[in-house]
């Protein structure tokens, strides 16, 4: 099969899942064009703050997809390129955006409550502590994992010193991306001008910040990078949705649509051959396909993420629920066709079962400019703004993920019940945004020291656990309030199997490397350890208590 053949299959599954399945999932659960949705009725001016649908469409987008619909699937290719595209199309359908969709409407339907929160209102207090105790850790992860992939694409050096000048330019262009949100947030905020008018402002930013960054890059190692991110995302993710993640998703959109647009004709233009093998084994280089695969491609398929996204930062800003589908089942389905585009470029550059060389956005970088040369386009200009739609993705799901962090430890000291006016004063320490920041950031500085190689196996298996975790809580709701959800225990009972599996693997192989003296970061694996033991146990605490509730037998009616 050729890369053409593959992409215009997974078109046609993607785009007539979204008409069919997709629709006949809001019929079927009773979307409310008419409702009054949470971001009217709390407007805060913070978080809940109404949005075009396309705005919102870019936030969720954007911060979904991060660096894991290109690094998952390449990563996975060493078992060949049919596992890999099965699971990215029968596993975004029916498991990911499924996931998205309930997720995003459970929260619409409860106030835009976090996922956390429901499961406090439908399966009890104890069980969102635990819950959101599991998705600190989990942002944790995340935020190291994702700040490292995002450091390293501006390192402006090279391992023997050489300088990296697409690199450089990234680091400029992403920089002034930030300086031209704020400025664009500002805009929108105090002006009225038509969407048309703030559409040509958007790209003539994009287009200057671009134009500036390739002029004066900026050189600096990946150490100065780490340090600027983290400060970057501690301010990002306490300052006013509307100040920098709305206008800095807003801008983004632009690139991730024409980044994907250039994918598409790359691929039509080049028609790339798969030199990848149709399958090579179930066991390459000690990794098994069950359940390596389906862990190692979190985003391209299902990622519990999407679920804190869905439900802590996207649902607080939906105007309508009728924006709901496109928002969430849209967003899945066109990140699996992302993950599919990175499978046509991993196997157009593999030579047999051996992979390319270079990290995953730079083989993706690579692939895709080497597609776009053949239409007349600079290998190095493509290969630069590709490099930059990349790390655009990684800086906007970091926005979202250490606000979902910093969310998940405000709400760990805080009931549904709670009065605000009368906390305590440990209680108004732990909850205040700053301090719940502060105690997320500095662990994931910590983790991200060892590279996001390292963090990723154990990101994806928490990851996936999460997934199975919203769907339990989500399935809940929908029972609860008598709605049908059937359709969400099939994908919940398979990745629970799938992630215990891995995290009882990654915790065997991290205690014996530590008790066998052979772990070459002691510190590091010790620490992801403990967290791989932690999310196991909440895991397993919090999915016995949702199936409990699940499987009640005449549970009181409530309504959302």
């Amino acid at each position: 099969m050729n890369g053409l053949t593959m992409m215009v299959i997974a078109i046609v599954v993607l785009g007539g899942a979204y008409l069919l399945y997709g629709k006949w999932l809001a019929k079927t659960w009773g979307v409310d064009p008419n409702a009054k949705t949470p971001a009217y009725e709390l407007e805060d001016g913070v978080d809940y703050v109404p949005a075009d649908r396309g705005v919102v469409f870019g936030h969720q987008f954007a911060s979904i997809a991060g660096a894991g619909p290109i690094n998952g699937p390449i990563q996975a290719a060493i078992f060949g390129w049919v596992p890999v595209l099965l699971w990215c199309l029968l596993g975004g359908v029916f498991f990911g955006a499924v996931q998205d969709f309930s997720a995003m409407y459970a929260s619409v339907k409860n106030k835009g409550h976090s996922i956390g929160v429901i499961i406090e209102l439908y399966v009890g207090k104890l069980g969102k502590k635990l819950f959101l105790l599991f998705c600190w850790l989990f942002s944790i992860l995340v935020v190291a994992a994702f700040a490292d992939i995002v450091a390293g694409t501006f390192n402006g050096f090279a391992a023997d010193g050489s300088q990296i000048a697409a690199n450089a330019s990234v680091a400029t262009t992403s920089i002034l991306f930030i300086v031209a949100a704020v400025c664009l947030g500002f805009f929108l905020k105090y002006t009225h001008l038509p969407t048309a008018a703030n559409t040509v402002i958007a790209i003539a930013l994009l287009v200057a910040c671009i134009l500036i960054g390739l002029a004066l890059p900026v050189y600096q190692t990946t150490s100065f990078w780490h340090l600027f991110v983290f400060i970057y995302i501690f301010i990002a993710s306490i300052v006013p949705v509307w100040a920098l993640l709305q206008p800095r998703d807003y801008l983004n959109s632009y690139l991730l649509v024409v980044m994907i647009v250039a994918a598409v004709v790359g691929i039509v233009v080049y028609n790339p051959s798969m030199n990848l093998p149709t399958f090579t084994a179930f066991n390459v280089n000690g990794s098994y396909l069950f359940p390596t695969l389906f862990v190692t491609i979190a985003c391209g398929a299902i990622s519990g993420f999407h679920s804190l996204v869905s439900s802590g930062t996207a649902s607080k800003q939906i105007k309508n629920e009728s924006d709901m589908l496109p928002v969430s089942f849209g967003a899945m389905l066109m990140e699996s066709m992302l993950a599919v585009i990175s499978l046509v470029c991993v196997g157009f550059l593999a030579s047999g079962a051996t992979l390319p060389e270079g990290t995953p956005p730079q083989i993706f970088a690579s692939a895709i400019a080497t597609f776009l040369s053949k239409l007349g386009i600079s290998e190095t200009v493509s290969s630069t703004l590709i490099l930059l739609a990349v790390s655009a993705f990684g800086l906007t799901s970091l926005d979202s993920v250490a606000r979902v962090g910093r969310l998940s430890f405000q709400e760990f000291f805080v009931d549904a019940d709670t009065d605000m006016d009368n906390l305590s004063p440990t209680i108004k320490f732990f909850s205040n945004k700053y301090v719940a920041t502060a105690a997320t950031l500095i662990l994931a500085f910590a983790l991200a020291k060892m590279g996001y190689a390292n963090i990723w196996p154990l990101f994806g298996s928490a990851n996936q656990l999460l997934g199975a975790l919203s769907l339990i809580a989500c399935a809940v709701f929908l029972k609860h309030t008598h709605r049908k959800g059937f359709m969400l225990w099939f994908p919940m009972v398979c990745m629970l199997g799938i992630t215990f599996t891995a995290l009882t693997l990654k915790i065997i192989a991290l205690g014996g490397g530590l008790l066998a003296g052979t772990s070459a970061n002691a510190f590091g694996d010790g620490l992801q350890l403990v967290f791989a033991v932690l999310l196991f146990a909440l895991g397993v605490i919090v999915a016995v208590m949702g199936i409990r509730k699940l499987f009640e037998k005449e549970p009181a009616a409530e309504n959302a």
